[in-house]
């Protein structure tokens, strides 16, 4: 899976656009922190100018890349030479779809949190950096860059947390630390480890993603190395059992935060397999597959049956992205078409349609101040536009024929049916066991009687709430009912990781270059 070094064209090509989409919010975020934190509308209006800025240069980018090339729009410049670590960025099919949900989910949250009282400048100025870190992770192709992204969003999540989320924020807030450092440490381990082994195979350190992939590991130490990518884009995913720190997390965030974190943070994990476990160590990633499908599989049939007896409600949307990402990891691990695309356009999905469910959970939350589902009943009669959204969202969450939501789905089944009828057939019963929580939560909220006093005078939603969900409905309709254009920028993407995952590679007893990365050495 050689990188391509197709040069862009057009107007695009003439500019830095990976650095400058990457840098922006956190440009943004300097400017609101040095605006006086008295004037409210200032703080506000400057944080969603940026955030939409950003998102309407994702569209130019994510139409102009091209989708066959390994890294289009590159920007390469010599970071610590003697290091071998440069500032090296890229862009696939794969990146663009990402940066497009980042950018828009982003801008999406900045709005909603119009409603934030409290820290308004901290508030924003956090918003904002997340969002470069997230960004960063997106086209970094230098691990060292890759690592320096991945932990410059973990404390802005962390402070989003602790900071304005719920009466347990500051366990929350920890447990989210605890759990993605330990994944993080793992993981930079595993970064040295492959720095060492490249520096003796080529003479020169390096920690490009591009000269990494030519090296040829021996199968021992790349089981290890692999053990210690995959824990930490497991915990990030989460992925079964090691899950247990987000519910919290969504529980405690603030609404933007949750959106954020579903939306955006947990797909981190499953681009950190997507790009680097895989492509990194091929023959590890093929001798682990059994028992990542046995993980993902237990996540999505486990996360819908934890699910089921939630009375909170935005407890179940939680573990309902148990059951989703299972479906995404179960999807990139068939290693064939059909699943790899569909795990990608999985998270896209799961973005959108969790995203919305957590926005619409959060205007209910701003009105009584509860989640307890038992609390509601009968909203659909007080508040008719609400219901109507959260129908949509929770139909696409579903996967009704449609609505985004299916589209995904039926890939990763039809791959996983492909690959091993066994694990498509466990697949579809995470599907059955989801219709039935949601539609069990939606009739006890949105229908019956209205048996709490509290509930008759609530107000439908305000012009500003409407902003907020309908970019996510629209999507919603237009990739459930044409999906060919994110899926025409992901399928050579997947195409090449299928080859490298494939791929037989001769494996010596000691990590080597391939004898044509060794050609290259030679003429450069």
């Amino acid at each position: 899976m050689a990188y391509g070094v197709t040069q862009a064209h057009g107007l695009l090509a003439r500019v830095p656009i990976l650095t400058i989409i990457v840098f922006l919010p956190l440009a943004g975020a300097v400017l609101v922190a040095l605006l006086d934190r008295d004037k409210l509308t200032n703080l506000r209006v400057v944080a969603l100018a940026t955030a939409v800025l950003d998102f309407l240069l994702s569209i130019p980018l994510f139409y102009a890349v091209n989708p066959f090339a390994r890294a289009d729009f590159q920007e390469r410049y010599q970071w610590i030479p003697s290091l071998g670590v440069s500032y090296h960025l890229g862009a696939d099919g794969v990146s663009v779809v990402m940066i497009a949900l980042t950018t828009l989910l982003v801008a999406v949250s900045v709005l909603a949190s119009f409603s934030i009282q409290h820290r308004v400048k901290e508030y924003m100025v956090l918003m904002l950096a997340l969002e470069t870190g997230m960004l960063g992770v997106f086209v970094a192709m230098d691990l060292f860059l890759f690592y320096i992204f991945w932990e410059a969003m973990l404390i802005p999540m962390a402070f989003l947390i602790g900071v304005w989320g719920g009466a347990n924020r500051i366990y929350a807030a920890v447990k989210f630390i605890i759990y993605t450092m330990v994944g993080s440490l793992l993981m930079l381990v595993g970064i040295l480890v492959l720095y060492v082994m490249h520096r003796n195979a080529a003479g020169v350190p390096s920690t490009d993603l591009v000269d990494l992939q030519r090296l040829a590991i021996p199968l021992r130490p790349q089981m290890w190395l692999f053990f210690a990518f995959f824990l930490a884009f497991a915990i990030k995913v989460p992925m079964f059992p090691f899950h247990t720190w987000l519910p919290d997390a969504h529980t405690e965030a603030p609404t933007a935060g949750s959106v954020l974190l579903a939306g955006v943070l947990l797909k981190m994990g499953t681009y950190g397999f997507y790009r680097l476990a895989v492509p990194l160590f091929p023959e590890a990633a093929r001798a682990y597959l059994p028992w990542i499908v046995v993980l993902a599989i237990i996540g999505i049939i486990y996360g819908a049956l934890v699910a089921l007896p939630q009375r909170d409600v935005k407890k179940l949307v939680a573990y309902s992205s148990v059951s989703h990402l299972g479906f995404a990891m179960l999807g990139l691990y068939m290693m064939n078409p059909q699943g790899v695309t569909g795990s990608v356009l999985q998270w896209v999905n799961h973005g959108l349609s969790t995203g919305a469910l957590f926005l619409l959970v959060g205007v209910i939350y701003e009105r009584r101040h509860t989640r307890e589902i038992e609390e509601f009943g009968g909203l659909s009669a007080v508040m008719p536009g609400y219901a109507a959204i959260f129908t949509i969202a929770m139909l696409a969450s579903i996967g009704l024929p449609g609505l985004n939501g299916f589209v995904s789905e039926f890939l990763v089944l039809l791959g996983a049916f492909l690959r091993h009828a066994a694990w498509g057939a466990l697949g579809a019963v995470g599907i059955v066991l989801g219709a039935i929580y949601m539609l069990w939560m939606y009739q006890r909220v949105m229908h019956g009687p209205i048996t709490h006093d509290e509930n008759k005078a609530l107000a439908d939603m305000s012009g500003r709430e409407w902003a907020t969900l309908l970019p996510l409905v629209i999507l919603m309709f237009a990739v459930g009912l044409y999906p060919r254009p994110i899926i025409d920028r992901i399928e050579p993407s997947a195409q090449a990781l299928i080859q490298r995952a494939n791929t037989v590679r001769p494996l010596g007893s000691a990590p080597a270059l391939l004898p044509e990365q060794q050609a290259e050495l030679t003429t450069r």
